[in-house]
């Protein structure tokens, strides 16, 4: 494989951004006992939090040093063609997702993918659905994570000038507007009905927390990540939310939380980023970097090698897994639902996500640019590389 270690580059975003790639590909495929071993099932938060952080993380590290080098239009025009590119691939993997859906179902004389995967509005009427797909009004099943990252990136240069000016403010602000989001019920219409299903004046918290951490923040932390009393409350929650999240797999236990505490806790809203799951997200990366530091040697093992890969390429990664994802659900569902089909396509899934980013890779390095990050270039893919 090719080397993956460029200078300056910390190789844990790229091995949890490949990580959660491969954790969201799992929890796409309905009914795959494989998806048991994603953090989904163990606690409040799950991989779109990982993944939604680190985007802003890299975003503001890549942009913010482009913002002080060449001025706060150059930097925003990036932003905003680094947005274009999400959202041309967003519009290619629709048309594909679609294509395929409306395949298989009429090979196989089977409507129910069209109900089961929300593309039975646009088989019914698909030129008025196709403006609002265009529109982002439009999304469905599987594909909700691109819109939220277009529109967070759409909004993202004054939030970075301001966190490189004031970043207390800036994230005191997006405080604010996550607590009116959610008292207030404000968010984006979808079509034909209902809200986005991430709502983006919400979910702006965790990737302007993200950018946060990425412009100084970690070490603004450094004191409380240090902290052993403070590690020892995120373990407590970490074990608190297991718990919890076991009593709807074993009801019987539920009687053990008060039912006033129940009241108050549920639901835990994933539309909105509950602060549960915030908090868990917090938690779980307070943990994670104290016991796995940037100088961690096994970052530079070959076990961890194809995952650091697809975290490096993680716009064509993601959208892969979306094909692949349903494509692995067709088959578990029209062929056999065994738990040994289930293992083959999961791990065929992610297989084949490796080999194609050890392609992009290869590619890169033939054409001379290597695996890394160029000048003023990102090390990230999806989080707002250009590379």
């Amino acid at each position: 494989m090719p080397p993956i270690e460029p200078a300056g580059r910390d190789l844990r975003l790229d091995l949890f951004r490949g990580l959660a790639l491969w954790l969201i590909f799992l929890d796409h495929i309905p009914a795959n006992i494989v998806n048991w071993v994603t953090i989904r099932n163990y606690g409040f938060s799950d991989a779109a939090e990982i993944f939604v952080f680190i985007s802003g993380y890299t975003a503001a590290f890549v942009y913010g040093r482009t913002m002080q080098q060449r001025g706060v239009v150059v930097a925003s025009a990036r932003i905003l063609k680094r947005a274009w590119t999400v959202y041309i691939a967003h519009i290619f993997i629709f048309v594909i997702f679609m294509a395929e859906i409306a395949y298989l179902t009429r090979s196989l004389d089977n409507p129910l993918y069209n109900e089961e995967m929300g593309a039975l509005d646009f088989m019914k009427e698909p030129g008025d659905t196709l403006i609002q797909a265009l529109l982002l009004k439009f999304k469905p099943t599987f594909m909700d994570v691109l819109p939220l990252y277009i529109v967070l990136l759409i909004g993202f240069p004054p939030v970075l000038w301001l966190l490189q000016r004031a970043p207390t403010v800036a994230l005191a602000l997006s405080v604010a507007l996550y607590t009116l989001s959610w008292n207030l019920s404000w968010n984006l219409p979808s079509y034909p009905s209902g809200t986005w299903y991430f709502n983006p004046l919400t979910w702006q918290l965790i990737f302007v927390f993200g950018a946060w951490c990425g412009l100084g923040g970690v070490k603004r932390l450094r004191p409380f990540l240090q902290s052993r009393w403070l590690l020892g409350i995120a373990v407590a929650y970490l074990l608190f939310s297991f718990l919890v999240v076991m009593t709807s797999y074993f009801p019987r236990y539920a009687v053990y939380i008060p039912k006033w505490f129940q009241d108050w806790m549920y639901p835990i809203d994933k539309t909105n980023m509950d602060v549960l799951r915030f908090a868990h997200f917090v938690a779980l990366a307070l943990v994670t970097v104290r016991f796995i530091p940037a100088d961690w040697p096994y970052l530079k093992s070959p076990v961890l090698r194809p995952m650091i890969l697809c975290g490096q390429h993680s716009l064509e990664i993601f959208c892969l897994g979306i094909f692949l994802s349903f494509l692995g659900h067709f088959v578990t569902s029209e062929i056999s639902r065994s738990m040994g089909m289930q293992i083959v396509i999961s791990a065929l899934g992610i297989f084949v996500m490796i080999c194609v980013a050890w392609l992009l890779s290869w590619y890169k390095r033939i054409e001379g640019r290597g695996s890394g990050p160029q000048p003023n270039a990102s090390n990230a893919d999806l989080a707002g590389g250009e590379a």
